[in-house]
């Protein structure tokens, strides 16, 4: 199979879909990759570098397109990139496609088989190739949060930690799945009065055997939000509904009551966000306020640390891309966990939240596979 990867083309976004020695375990089992020149300038690994795994650098992204059977990328399709898909062809990266119509009408019209990172599951329930990106998300979201919470970038002008003889700040985390746990740490870390927010009592179990009493637990209502949203210094958003578009918890009335200077970090932004008041923000201009809340809602925010995050992402995606470049379509067949990252595949949805969120009609995975399977 040729495998292509071009440079990312979102705005600061220094993530590549293969670092080195993963396109030398593909082009050791007798492969072919073709890499953008620069793709992998952002994270340090330069052409040179590929060349030596025996990749072949081109000078274009529709070189790579015309001739690639899959795609390997880290973020969703820009508009110019969906043009450039074609039938057959199986692009493999993030899409959270709930959120978006514009990409999902494209990638139907496209012929594309298209599967999501954000959606490939595990045997044991998780989300293997969503996991690190969290994690990096979880971490990064406390790091801008103090950042804005300063009086020069828009915030209170409340240090996270406190110092003696003055009271911490106030960090609620809403979510405390992968990217809410690692918020916390951080949080916890740097001297934060800490609460978590969860639906899922075994969730909150969990957190409270990690962390102990010095964290918060709170079972999740209307009532909750209201009352610890109001008076929290900074509130993350990390609620996810895998493939669906995040469910919109934090309420504009909520928004209009909380502390002056106060701040939010949506890491749901990616799924639509779990504001009412959010909307996606890039790295060059990351915040904006409603009212006297500061908003911070960077729809790639890991593309901030690129290296560490292309190496988080590739050690997960490389077992997916071998099987996908060994077997093709076949991959999809023999493992269930890939075939839920299936989400777009010959002009048929076969994500079925994606479906729901966007009106479209629902086929299943294996039904949409069925002339391949006959």
């Amino acid at each position: 199979m040729i495998i292509g990867v071009p440079k990312e083309i979102k705005v600061q976004e220094y993530r590549v879909g293969l670092v080195p020695a993963n396109v030398r375990e593909l082009t050791d089992r007798g492969h072919k990759v073709l890499i953008e020149t620069g793709a992998g300038a952002g994270i340090g690994a330069a052409d040179e570098h590929y060349e030596a795994a025996g990749a072949r650098i081109v000078s274009t992204a529709e070189e790579v397109f015309g001739e690639a059977d899959m795609v390997v990328k880290v973020k969703e399709p820009q508009a110019v990139e969906r043009k450039m898909l074609r039938p057959g062809q199986i692009l493999f990266t993030y899409l959270h496609l709930a959120p978006d119509p514009d990409q999902t009408n494209d990638l139907i019209a496209s012929g594309a088989t298209c599967i999501a990172y954000e959606t490939v599951t595990s045997a044991k329930g998780t989300l293997p190739l969503l996991a690190p990106m969290s994690e990096v998300a979880g971490r990064l979201s406390i790091q801008a949060g103090a950042h804005f919470l300063e009086k020069a970038h828009g915030g209170s002008g409340t240090l996270l930690g406190g110092v003696p003889g003055v009271e911490r700040a106030k960090v609620l985390v809403v979510g405390g799945g992968v990217a809410g746990t690692h918020a916390i740490q951080m949080a916890l870390g740097l001297g934060a009065e800490v609460w978590c927010m969860d639906r899922d009592v075994d969730v909150l179990r969990n957190l409270w055997r990690q962390f102990g009493s010095q964290l918060n637990t709170l079972y999740s209502t209307r009532e909750a939000l209201e009352e610890h949203c109001t008076t929290a210094d900074l509130v993350i958003g990390g609620v996810l509904l895998p493939g669906a578009a995040a469910p919109k918890l934090i309420t504009r009335d909520i928004i209009d009551n909380m502390k002056p200077g106060s701040v939010i970090v949506d890491i749901s932004i990616d799924q639509g966000g779990c504001c009412d008041t959010s909307r996606p923000t890039t790295h060059d201009d990351p915040s904006y306020r409603v009212g006297e809340v500061v908003h911070y809602c960077v729809a790639n925010m890991p593309g901030a640390v690129p290296r560490t995050s292309t190496y988080a992402l590739n050690n997960v995606t490389l077992p997916f891309v071998l099987a996908l470049a060994d077997g093709g379509l076949e991959a999809l067949k023999a493992d269930p966990h890939l075939l839920n990252g299936l989400n777009v595949h010959d002009g048929m949805v076969t994500n079925e939240p994606v479906s729901l969120a966007l009106n479209h009609p629902y086929v299943a995975p294996m039904m949409a596979l069925k002339p391949l399977a006959a």
